[in-house]
């Protein structure tokens, strides 16, 4: 991998396996965590996309394992979300926005996700609530369509809707989020390559680093694992990638 020096690869590794852990350990991909990385870091926007996604597959399949061995995977409330969001996410992988417009786009999502990590999003557990079909199914398309344009899986926005609405609790959404981002990630990197593209093999070289880090947070996570500070921390690093993308 040429893209880094010997000494920024060992950082970027160590970061990388962080970010794979937090994230993995509350069902999620990690793509956002990968992509202020990438973008802290220099990375071409053309490799951005395809490793975010790519990594995504890896690691949210290995959290929705941990999560589905404990039972916390509720069928009937995922498919609504996946009918809507698997094309939505195909068609979002075709789209090729400009460099202006993916980072702009890219650093408000970053935002977002920052604000979660401190904390902010983190919805309390509401007494159950019945799932309204049509509304996850517009929730299911706009975030799919979102996720195979930028190269994210959609859980961090998915997660804090479940929590919110009262539809599933933190483990259930952990569990639903993390199949929900490993379909989103298939589609979008489906239609990245349908549209003529192909996916760098630089990407492939970051999978393993990323597989250590998202088997150690599955593990932790399914079960019982919380810390603040590193949250604390990954969320600061990618609040400062969103100000970098929308402010270059």
């Amino acid at each position: 991998m040429n893209l880094l020096s010997s000494e920024n690869m060992v950082l970027f590794s160590f970061a990388l396996i962080v970010i794979a852990f937090l994230y993995s350990s509350v069902g999620h991909g990690g793509a956002s965590g990968y992509l202020a990385l990438m973008t802290i870091f220099a990375f071409p926007v053309a490799i951005m996309k395809p490793s975010a996604l790519l990594l995504n597959l890896f690691v949210s399949s290995i959290s929705f394992f941990f999560y589905y061995r404990m039972n916390y995977f509720r069928p009937k409330l995922f498919y609504p979300f996946a009918i809507a969001s698997i094309p939505a996410a195909f068609l979002g992988g075709f789209v090729t926005l400009n460099n202006a417009a993916y980072k702009i786009i890219l650093g408000i999502v970053l935002v977002f996700a920052a604000l979660r990590l401190f904390g902010i999003f983190n919805f309390k557990e509401k007494e159950a609530v019945a799932i309204n079909i049509p509304f996850a199914l517009v929730i299911g398309f706009a975030i799919g369509l979102l996720s195979g344009m930028l190269g994210i899986g959609g859980g961090i926005i998915l997660s804090p809707i479940l929590l919110f609405l009262g539809w599933a609790n933190i483990k259930e959404s952990a569990a639903i989020s993390g199949l929900f981002i490993f379909v989103n990630s298939f589609a979008g990197l489906l239609g990245f390559f349908l549209g003529g593209k192909t996916i760098p093999t630089e990407s492939f070289y970051l999978v393993p680093i990323a597989v250590i880090g998202g088997v150690l947070g599955g593990f932790y996570g399914s079960g019982y694992f919380s810390n603040k500070t590193l949250k604390f921390v990954l969320g600061t690093v990618i609040l400062i990638a969103s100000v970098k993308l929308i402010f270059p």
